[in-house]
């Protein structure tokens, strides 16, 4: 009885991933379930974990961590069969992809090609991360140690994430740097990643109109002009949401 629940539990979860990748990616909106599962390598390893998760947690040895070698081989992308993964979860493109032992994934989470969700050091017990849901993170990005990405978040591509996220918030740089826009995010997964906020930048725009303050003090004080503002030119120009954006 016992494996018949888990056998109904994994294909509806299989399902639920299938569903997930045609919502999510634009090119699969016109195309049938049959060719998403037989090409999308992300379906293909979450089909195979789904199946190496359950036989782990049904305590069989050896043969899980077999099927994720073989997974791995197949599509590039790793996750230990003792990674937990909620519902809805999409790995877009999916090559070199790194999901570790210990971490936990929510429900309607999306990653892209290589991500890391790795560990520090050689500590036992928890030590990958936990992933709320609605989380989105981009390309390359690096999540390390046993930290939480709150509900909502966003990681910006290459990033390097060794600390807790706010739930709602985007993080950038390395290492990532926890920020707000507008003070939320719209819930879903949000793939504008042309117009992430970048905290340096604005700390540098924020110096340099303190210093144009204090000189016209200056100025002021002495009875001379201030020099002329230096001219900042932006190297990346708002150009209006990108048409991939959520």
């Amino acid at each position: 009885m016992r494996g018949l629940r888990a056998i109904a539990r994994v294909a509806r979860e299989i399902r639920e991933d299938v569903a997930a990748a045609r919502d999510r990616d634009p090119a699969a909106r016109g195309i049938g379930t049959f060719e998403i599962v037989a090409t999308y390598p992300g379906v293909h390893a979450l089909l195979t974990h789904r199946i190496s998760h359950a036989l782990h947690s049904a305590g069989i040895r050896v043969l899980p961590g077999v099927i994720a070698y073989t997974s791995r081989t197949a599509t590039g992308i790793e996750i230990h069969p003792a990674a937990r993964i909620g519902s809805e979860f999409f790995i877009d493109h999916g090559a070199g992809v790194v999901i570790g032992e210990t971490a936990e994934i929510g429900d309607r989470v999306t990653l892209f090609q290589g991500v890391t969700l790795g560990g520090t050091g050689f500590a036992t017990g928890k030590r990958h991360p936990t992933v709320q849901d609605n989380v989105t993170i981009g390309s390359g990005a690096k999540l390390l140690g046993p930290i939480t990405i709150g509900h909502g978040a966003k990681v910006g591509a290459n990033s390097v994430v060794i600390h807790d996220v706010p739930p709602n918030s985007t993080v950038v740089g390395n290492p990532g740097h926890p920020v707000r826009v507008d003070g939320r995010r719209p819930e879903g997964p949000d793939t504008d990643w042309l117009h992430l906020p970048d905290p340096v930048a604005d700390a540098l725009k924020g110096l340099a109109d303190r210093i144009t303050q204090l000189e016209h003090l200056v100025a002021d004080l002495t009875g001379t002009s201030p020099e002329r503002p230096a001219d900042v030119t932006p190297l990346r120009r708002d150009q209006g949401q990108h048409p991939a954006g959520g």
